[in-house]
């Protein structure tokens, strides 16, 4: 589980990388969210690479794959605006939630460490979900279109990444 969400979390950092690139160009009004956003994700990356070294794990296989497909979604969805950008975030935060929240419940009593590590970013995830579905309208087109699509794509990498 560890190493799934190590890679989770740098597949967010480059989808956070995308969008702000993006953001910078043609949104400069998010540009400080998604920096708070990328400085959250990067610091999660950081607790779960301490978590496989504790454990002396090597980072799971779909790593790379988590970064380019999320470095090409920010891009895009950073191209696309800012309906584009939150309707992403709340897709994605929604599946890392419910993620965790599965972990949390398989690992209570089994891996405190885990379950620490895990504790520490809920409330960031969270926040990053519930400040973006904020700003959005679930009948706009682009929530209607994407949220479906970043949903089945982030839960297949989990799935995927659960099984390598």
């Amino acid at each position: 589980m560890m190493k799934v969400d190590h890679a989770g979390e740098h597949g967010a950092i480059c989808i956070y990388s995308g969008q702000l690139f993006m953001a910078r160009l043609f949104i400069p009004g998010m540009v400080n969210e998604l920096q708070e956003f990328l400085a959250h994700e990067r610091r999660h990356r950081a607790v779960f690479q301490d978590e496989l070294q504790r454990r002396s794990y090597p980072r799971c296989r779909s790593y790379w794959l988590c970064g380019i497909g999320g470095l090409a979604l920010g891009l895009m969805t950073g191209m696309c605006g800012r309906k584009a950008i939150v309707a992403t975030t709340v897709a994605v935060e929604s599946v890392v939630l419910k993620h965790l929240a599965h972990q949390l419940d398989v690992l209570v009593n089994i891996d405190p460490h885990a379950v620490a590590a895990i504790t520490s970013i809920v409330a960031e995830e969270q926040h990053h979900h519930d400040h973006s579905a904020s700003q959005i309208d679930a009948r706009d087109p682009w929530f209607r279109v994407l949220a479906p699509m970043v949903t089945a794509w982030t839960e297949a990498v989990i799935w995927m990444g659960m099984r390598s």
